[in-house]
């Protein structure tokens, strides 16, 4: 038997990272409301990678395995979304100099099995980073290159802002936007190879 490998998101970065690794999957980006109460950075991650993956499973037939993530940036317990306009990131970045944050990605993995039956695997991976100390005219740089207008804390681990990284310790693909080894083992652990979609 073989699942359907599907990823309810439009980030070119998650397709990327599971392209990297060979993984045979398709892309159906979630319409859900993202709208939420919630504060706390890992409980707010895996919330709405639930209602990614949730909103996309509606729709589909057959066993599949449906892939909601979340990732968000966090200093000091505070969540930093994605930038306004320039001085939204420049008050970002400014925060993040110098500093060690966190990233979380929540992960949701809806499994539909050929018999209609469901189950759902809900995780969230932290990773910590280390920025350097930025001089003014290295956040103007950075700001004009407009590589952060659209990423969560106004900076792309992945990009030209990896001049700025001192550090890392944790799951580097975490930062990016997929813990893809927890999401592998996950699913190996009962019986499905994310790479093939086959049952082992």
């Amino acid at each position: 038997m073989k699942y359907r490998i599907i990823l309810a998101s439009g980030s070119p970065r998650r397709r990327e990272i599971l392209t990297q690794i060979g993984a045979e999957y398709e892309v159906v980006v979630s319409d859900c409301d993202e709208t939420t109460s919630c504060t706390e950075p890992s409980e707010l991650v895996k919330e709405l990678s639930n209602k990614k993956a949730a909103a996309v499973a509606e729709s589909v037939q057959g066993p599949a395995v449906i892939i909601g993530a979340d990732t968000v940036v966090a200093y000091d317990k505070v969540i930093l979304g994605k930038p306004k306009d320039r001085a939204d990131a420049k008050r970002m970045l400014t925060l993040l100099s110098g500093q060690i944050h966190q990233v979380y990605t929540g992960v949701s993995l809806m499994i539909k099995e050929e018999n209609g039956e469901e189950r759902i695997i809900i995780f969230d991976e932290c990773s910590e980073v280390e920025v350097e100390t930025l001089t003014d005219r290295q956040t103007e740089e950075y700001l004009n290159t407009e590589e952060g207008t659209d990423k969560a804390g106004s900076y792309a681990v992945q990009g030209i802002f990896a001049a700025h990284i001192k550090g890392i310790k944790g799951d580097y693909y975490n930062i990016v936007g997929l813990p893809v080894a927890g999401i592998y083992r996950r699913l190996y652990e009962i019986g499905i190879d994310l790479r093939t979609g086959e049952k082992i």
